[in-house]
């Protein structure tokens, strides 16, 4: 008998620490659970863009307002025009510094946010019947599928580090039972141990 394997479209990673991209959550029904936060990558964030706008705002009008009373009113006219299209700019910046993918894995149920230019759409999937896959080949977008629904996630990372993280949400998935609450007490968690027999079942 012969068997044929097809290639898997994304390579296999190194073995690493579990949450590379996630991190330990903890929902308000105490529930333990992992959670992606993928944003735009913004060197100043919008508060700070208001300040230097207003800082250079104050310092182009005081310069024009000098030139105009020194006889030449044109400049306040150039000056206006030239802030209006830079703050124009700053505007469109600010409006998608907030852009990003926010994953929220909790018990049996993966809620995917994600906001793009002050929209926030959220879709929520069973952890049993979500598949993840590549669009369309490696490096590209990650694609959600499950319950007739779709989203893709990954636009804020870079390409080569899509496929990582798309291992990293099946692991999840995989292990979305035996997720265990960083606060738990050792102490009860050693008497567990203790009390209970050992068992030869390990998850994968």
């Amino acid at each position: 008998m012969i068997a044929a394997f097809a290639p898997s479209p994304w390579p296999a990673p190194a073995a690493a620490a579990p949450w590379r991209f996630g991190r330990a959550w903890v929902d308000p029904d105490q529930r333990v659970g992992v959670q992606w936060t993928l944003r735009r990558n913004c060197s100043i964030s919008p508060r700070q863009l208001l300040v230097v706008y207003l800082s250079l705002c104050c310092l182009s009008l005081v310069i024009a307002v000098g030139f105009a009373l020194s006889g030449a009113p044109v400049v306040l006219a150039f000056s206006g025009l030239e802030l209006l299209l830079i703050g124009t700019a700053f505007l469109i910046y600010a409006r998608h510094a907030r852009d990003g993918d926010t994953l929220t894995l909790s018990g049996q149920s993966l809620a995917v946010e994600q906001s793009l230019g002050g929209r926030a759409t959220l879709t929520e999937f069973r952890a049993e019947w979500l598949c993840i896959e590549p669009r369309s080949g490696e490096g590209s977008l990650v694609e959600l599928a499950g319950q007739g629904r779709r989203v893709y996630i990954g636009r804020y990372l870079r390409p080569e580090l899509r496929a990582a993280l798309a291992q990293e949400l099946r692991f999840a998935l995989r292990s979305v039972g035996s997720l265990r609450s960083p606060a738990s007490d050792p102490a009860s968690d050693s008497a567990n141990a203790t009390s209970s027999a050992p068992s030869s079942d390990r998850s994968v």
